[in-house]
């Protein structure tokens, strides 16, 4: 007997006539029927549920090993042919998931494309999450893998420590800030770290941002709603005090130090209640002499960035092209 499906996200109307066409059509055939996490009580075992459907499958890479971190491990992809002159170029990653969601499986399939789309060194990090492991421990664990790649990256991998890039992309909910501080943090070391590149797809900048002010446009937008993202924030920032610190707010951090991090691609969802943050944030890099291109995909929310894999959802394919050739010239100029 075939039972009715309950809808559990359902567009608000206010957000229909704003929406890709094509979008609408999965949220309503597939999205909507979801259980948002945040209104279940809390078990580790969300984690298992599916990420975002509508990835593209994984591609076949030379080689994937894992490598242990004090606390936590990495993951690295390294793509097939010959290794160029001077080492291979690297892309660290960290997956989405609001530091709640995800692991280092999850987002296979967007290593594996970066790995044999920009011909580099894919590391994503299994950082550890909350609520179990809060503030600042996402952060320690991104500043580790970048140690292990300057400490251990050459001879494990014939990594070439001058071409780090670093960022993000998202099969589980929100982009995390953890691309966006580790190149504060880089900028901070004496001597700096000298970065090639910070991708940064849909990303947090702001924790203290609310429907008041930067999330008011967007409140109604489909999948990451205000109480979502307030699960998470509360999930990994549980006091209120250390949400306006840069290394968990990066839109915070000191002028000086903003001015000091590498060339950066950020790329925002028109109907995204994140989309203010990273706006602002990329002028706020510009305007400090960075060189920064923020691009805005219309009629796109949060999600479709994950949606490589719906060839009819034309902002989600075009953004897998730009990012595969962003990271691939950086992080081989100056050859």
């Amino acid at each position: 007997m075939a039972t009715d499906r309950i809808a559990h996200q359902p567009l608000h109307p206010s957000a229909i006539a704003r929406l890709d066409h094509e979008y609408i059509e999965f949220h309503n055939t597939t999205l909507q029927y979801i259980v948002p996490p945040h209104t279940l009580a809390w078990n580790p075992a969300i984690r298992n549920a599916p990420a975002v459907p509508g990835g593209a499958p994984p591609l076949e890479v030379a080689k994937t090993r894992d490598f242990e971190l004090p606390h936590t491990k990495i993951r690295t992809f390294t793509p097939r042919g010959e290794t160029p002159e001077g080492g291979w170029p690297v892309f660290i990653f960290f997956h989405g998931g609001g530091w709640t969601l995800g692991d280092i499986s999850s987002e296979t399939s967007f290593s594996t494309h970066l790995a044999v789309g920009a011909h580099c060194v894919v590391i994503s990090v299994d950082y550890r999450l909350a609520p179990e492991n809060p503030y600042p421990a996402a952060v320690e664990d991104a500043i580790d893998s970048l140690d292990w790649v300057l400490l251990h990256g050459n001879t494990s991998l014939n990594i070439n420590p001058s071409r780090i890039a670093v960022g993000g992309s998202s099969r589980h909910d929100i982009i995390l800030p953890q691309s966006a501080i580790l190149t504060l943090k880089a900028a901070e070391r004496t001597p700096p770290v000298p970065l090639v590149f910070q991708l940064l797809v849909v990303p947090v900048t702001d924790n203290t941002a609310s429907i008041e002010n930067l999330w008011a446009e967007n409140q109604h937008s489909p999948w990451l709603s205000p109480d979502r993202m307030l699960w998470f924030r509360d999930n990994y920032l549980p006091n209120a005090e250390d949400r306006k610190k840069w290394d968990a707010s990066p839109a915070f951090a000191p002028k000086e130090l903003l001015a000091r991090v590498p060339t950066a691609w950020i790329a925002v969802a028109e109907l995204d209640i994140l989309k203010e943050e990273g706006v602002l944030y990329g002028e706020k890099m510009k305007e400090l002499g960075v060189e920064v291109e923020t691009v805005m995909y219309e009629g796109a929310p949060h999600p479709i960035m994950a949606m490589d894999g719906k060839s009819l959802i034309h902002p989600a394919c075009d953004l897998e092209l730009k990012i595969r050739r962003h990271i691939l010239f950086f992080c081989n100029q100056g050859r």
